[in-house]
């Protein structure tokens, strides 16, 4: 039996889609659609399929995230200014209960205090930012990585 392509879903939140040119001096250059593009790629390399979903409104991320549950194997989660001021979102992804990479194009650590918080940071495995756009192709390499090291461990390896 052939083994399936692990699915990976992209979340962005508000702004990602003026990517390119809403402050490109902390956000970079790239496009969301340039980044997607690196990510379809790095993806087709490891046998994984990705999709991408991006919204400002935080009740549509909210009702993708839930609908995630058994239709994906793993997020990866842009949540941009919901970061910082989402208890929808968080309790969303403690929901669909599956592998999770927060990611951020900039580093929180090194702005302004308020966004020093991340609301999702306890329930995800692991953090990703201050790399640009390449931190998606890293965070797409580090869910493929938990979701390998889940699989051996049920099979016990």
């Amino acid at each position: 039996m052939k083994k399936s392509s692990p699915r990976i879903l992209f979340v962005d939140g508000p702004n990602l889609n003026v990517l390119g040119k809403r402050e490109p001096s902390v956000y970079g250059g790239q496009t969301l659609e340039d980044i997607r593009k690196d990510v379809s790629d790095a993806a087709r390399r490891e046998g994984a399929a990705v999709e991408f979903f991006q919204s400002n409104h935080e009740g549509e991320i909210v009702d993708r995230l839930q609908r995630a549950r058994g239709e994906v194997d793993g997020i990866v989660i842009n949540p941009a200014g919901y970061t910082h001021t989402s208890v929808a979102i968080r309790d969303a992804l403690v929901y669909c209960a599956l592998p999770a990479v927060e990611l951020h194009l900039s580093n929180p650590s090194m702005r302004e205090p308020f966004r020093k918080v991340s609301l999702v940071e306890d329930v995800v495995a692991g953090r990703i930012c201050g790399i640009g756009g390449y931190g998606y192709v890293l965070a797409l390499q580090a869910i493929l990585h938990l979701l390998r090291e889940k699989g051996r461990d049920r099979a016990g390896r």
